[in-house]
């Protein structure tokens, strides 16, 4: 097949920016699909019915200050000092039940007697009193402590908000969203009561099915429960949830397997400090909790504190005494961690020193640092179930929402059994191969076993590279030379074989990649068409980032990474397949694609954009997110791609690089869309786009109107910037893998057969959503994506837009499966990812506030597919 990626590129005229502001709404469903093989399922939300739907919750400010009229900030003493309020002064409050969040809001079925309280409320109970100057705390013996708690109305919220059944009938959005609050508010109460870790809308108890990941963390299953208003009314969705957790007990027992050293001797203090941080332990000789602000900077023998004393009847005096001494005089325990740092409990300040050995970490709490590659294989692999296994949890879990007194006031009950519902099987995309071959994929697979690549092309002057893994390079080579003439690839010996040398393998990864492009350029001055890497480790290799950023940035290499654990047929085919997709070639088209005959594309230039951002990681709030954007060239065909990637502030979801003109010019513009435009009018028979077809992935509900008003509004900019007075057609989708919903056959222990589409009944009330299991589950339990349709001027049946999602998971060229979501937004992801890895090893740190630029590609793989 011709495409048209030689063409030159035809001067773009420039004309005075247009106006492009328009605000969007999102759409409303017009229908539904009905392609395909009907097939009866089950899914994790449990019908609610309302006996009294005129029900008003009316909702309350909560102000908790102590005898001083300092405020009262712990969820956990708030919620205890409410259970109290409820239990003392019950008659005041007409004996209503309470819904509260911990922290600001309370909610109740109809009124209380008055719109403004004023409660005392006595704590019975132990509370601590710091001892000033010494390392220890003197704890009170049962006093009762005063609060105040000051209750205010603020709003009634009817019920009947969320109970919309009825197609196109528009409830306000935000009064359905603060009566979900409500009840979901309702479901977080009944898990503090039975002392859960609770986690936005997830629930873990410490009695719950966990397992070791290695480094000290646990692996502890849970459930998320939320309520959520359905086409088929409103239904209460829970689903199994894993987090991690730190393993409770010894603080040294942690350290030495977060460390992976077998002596408290070998542990590195300066890591320890940063991963015990806010974290808290309980201390043995006082029973008491305490959380860690730090490590002490000398060893425990040496630290010392001045400790009040006094000397009969005369006034107090201090003393300076080692930490060690203190504890081995007061407690006669034997201090083993003479030797070692203690923890700082008190305040930056104000430090408080307890030996290592005498404290240990409390449980059920979160594991937030960054996770190993090993630990997340580990991870994924145990919290994976298979579909009976889950239905099974889920029913099994449903006791716990029986008779709670609060949802019984609004006469809400819920279902025990699980919603049945409708799907549809669509059928597979025809897939063209080499030599004319059409194959058809069965339940979302296929192969190349016999087949030849579509448009293979010839690799030549290239060379291997390897960073030290013990393996024989040349039989690589000539197993890879042998498997690609197979699928009809010209593949040359390579001109050269470069291994590491010996004295660097010990050296930081960045030293190590420069160390080796140093003696490549000894080797070979003129930089090869490509390079195939071998990495010591798979998958957690540090070499990777810093290797890519060279190579595509500096110079300009394309370059493949392998870790050939086992060489077999399969592996080198799949390698294969993203070594010719980044040189340019073609694995595979769709058959309607070939033919030129994608509906409603065929005919008129579309561009098709997946979006997507990549944040840095948990709790580091100093690393820049990272933007990428892939749009589609050689029209008219949609599995070809390139990628534009930015950086922008840690945490911002919406993407602000979108359009970017140069200051002080009338034409330049440095942004993403101007990169994509360009490159689709150079391969596209020198057409510009007259439809945008999105697909936006990582965003929330409540940011939609923020996709179509913000980030749509930039590209029509970007595109009026390139000398357009007209806009665009757009069609804007959500894709979202990060929810609840599951889908289970319902006459079978199999998972949904790929191509499974659901858009009735468990679908919003109004808006146009479906789910859609593209791809077939092999190992544990699929996840649908469950795609929003924001906005569509191109004017797609459901069937035709459905067909087109599906037919969009079959072309992503490094996979021989249908892909959970369409190969657009997986492109961003992947190239998002690569582009954050770049920095790895020096970080992409903000600098005065201004976040570090990426560099950009390099003009010779620019255009290529790096990210497969």
């Amino acid at each position: 097949m011709e495409t048209s990626s030689s063409l030159p590129l035809s001067p773009i005229s420039i004309t005075p920016e247009q106006p492009s502001h328009r605000d969007y709404a999102i759409t409303t469903r017009l229908g539904v699909g009905t392609t395909g093989n009907p097939i009866e399922l089950c899914t994790n939300h449990f019908n609610v019915s309302v006996r009294h739907p005129d029900v008003v919750f009316y909702q309350y400010t909560v102000s908790i200050t102590t005898e001083n009229g300092d405020d009262v900030n712990g969820k956990g003493i708030r919620r205890k000092l409410m259970d109290q309020l409820f239990k003392t002064y019950s008659s005041d409050l007409d004996g209503k039940r309470l819904a509260y969040d911990g922290e600001k809001s309370l909610y109740t079925v109809g009124p209380l007697p008055q719109n403004e309280f004023d409660f005392q409320v006595i704590l019975e109970g132990s509370f601590s009193k710091r001892s000033s100057g010494t390392c220890k705390r003197s704890k009170c013996s049962f006093l009762p402590r005063s609060y105040k708690v000051q209750i205010h109305f603020v709003t009634k919220i009817p019920l009947k908000t969320v109970l919309v059944t009825q197609r196109g009938a528009v409830t306000p959005d935000k009064s359905a969203q603060d009566a979900l609050r409500v009840l979901d508010t309702v479901l977080r109460q009944q898990a503090a009561e039975r002392a859960c870790l609770l986690i936005r809308q997830a629930f873990f108890h410490n009695n719950g099915y966990s397992f070791d990941i290695g480094g000290g963390a646990k692996g502890l299953r849970g459930f998320h429960s939320s309520f959520r208003p359905t086409h088929g009314g409103l239904s209460l969705n829970i689903d199994v949830s894993t987090t991690m957790i730190v393993e409770a007990g010894p603080v040294i027992e942690f350290l030495k397997a977060n460390q992976s050293v077998e002596s408290p001797r070998q542990i590195d203090w300066i890591k320890a400090a940063k991963m015990l941080k806010n974290m808290r332990v309980k201390a043995s000789h006082r029973d008491m909790e305490f959380k860690i602000i730090g490590l002490s900077q000398k060893p425990c023998n040496q630290q010392l504190f001045l400790m009040k004393i006094k000397d009969g009847e005369r006034e107090e005096q201090t003393r300076e005494i080692t930490v060690y001494d203190y504890f081995k005089q007061t407690y006669t325990q034997p201090t083993s961690s003479a030797y070692l740092p203690c923890l700082d409990v008190g305040k930056p300040n104000r430090p408080i020193y307890l030996p290592l050995e005498f404290c240990n970490l409390v449980s059920l709490q979160r594991y937030t640092k960054a996770l190993s590659g090993r630990q997340r294989a580990s991870l994924a692999e145990k919290s994976r179930q298979k579909p009976l296994d889950r239905i099974k949890t889920l029913n099994d879990a449903m006791h716990t929402y029986d008779k709670d007194p609060f949802l019984a006031g609004c006469g809400i009950s819920i279902e025990k059994q699980m919603t049945q519902v409708e799907g549809r099987i669509l059928k597979p995309p025809m897939l063209k191969f080499g030599k004319n071959e059409d194959f058809e994929p069965c339940n979302g697979r296929w192969n190349f076993n016999n087949k030849m690549l579509l448009e293979p092309r010839p690799i030549k002057n290239w060379a291997v590279v390897n960073f030290s893994f013990p393996c024989d390079s040349s039989h690589i080579c000539r197993e890879l030379i042998s498997c690609g003439m197979k699928k009809g690839i010209e593949i040359d010996r390579p001109f050269a074989l470069v291994e590491e040398d010996p004295q660097y393998k010990k050296a930081g990864p960045v030293e190590r990649v420069e160390k080796m492009i140093a003696k490549m350029k000894l080797k070979f001055p003129d930089p090869p068409h490509f390079i195939l890497c071998v990495l010591p480790e798979r998958k957690t290799s540090d070499i990777y980032g810093p290797w890519k950023k060279i190579c595509l940035t500096d110079e300009g290499i394309n370059t493949q990474c392998i870790c050939p654990i086992k060489i077999s047929d399969q592996y080198l085919t799949n390698v294969l397949l993203k070594i010719n997709s980044k040189l340019g070639g073609i694995n595979s088209l769709l058959g309607i694609e070939y033919s030129y005959n994608v509906p409603l594309i065929n005919k008129i230039p579309t561009l098709i954009l997946g979006m997507d951002v990549s944040h840095g990681p948990p709790g580091r709030a100093d690393v820049p997110s990272v933007a990428a954007v892939v749009g589609s060239k050689c029209w008219p065909l949609i599995s070809r791609y390139r990628a534009a990637v930015r950086t922008q502030a840690p945490r911002l979801e919406m993407i602000d690089s979108l359009f970017q003109p140069i200051e002080n010019t009338e034409k330049g513009d440095n942004g993403i869309m101007n990169e994509l435009f360009v490159e689709f009018y150079r391969t596209s028979r020198a057409r510009k786009p007259k439809q945008i077809i999105i697909f936006r992935d990582g965003v929330s509900g409540s940011q939609f109107n923020q996709v179509l008003n913000i980030e749509v509004d930039q590209i029509i900019k970007a595109y009026q910037r390139l000398g357009e007075s007209d806009v665009p057609k757009f069609t804007v989708i959500v894709a979202q893998k990060k929810h609840h919903t599951k889908l289970f056959q319902a006459k079978g222990p199999e998972n949904v057969p790929a191509g499974t589409v659901v858009d009735t009944k468990i679908v919003h009330p109004t808006n146009y959503d479906f789910y859609m299991c593209a791809h077939a589950g092999i190992i544990g339990t699929s996840r649908p994506a469950h795609y929003h349709v924001l906005l569509d001027e191109i004017g797609f049946s459901p069937d035709d837009l459905q067909n087109l999602i599906h037919s969009l998971s079959y072309v992503n060229q490094r996979s021989t499966t249908a892909t959970s979501i369409v190969a657009p937004v997986r492109y961003a992801h992947l190239a998002a990812a690569q582009f954050a890895q770049f920095n790895r090893s020096e970080e992409m740190i903000l600098e005065d506030g201004k976040v570090a630029e990426l560099p950009r590609l390099h003009e010779r793989v620019e255009s290529n597919m790096f990210f497969c």
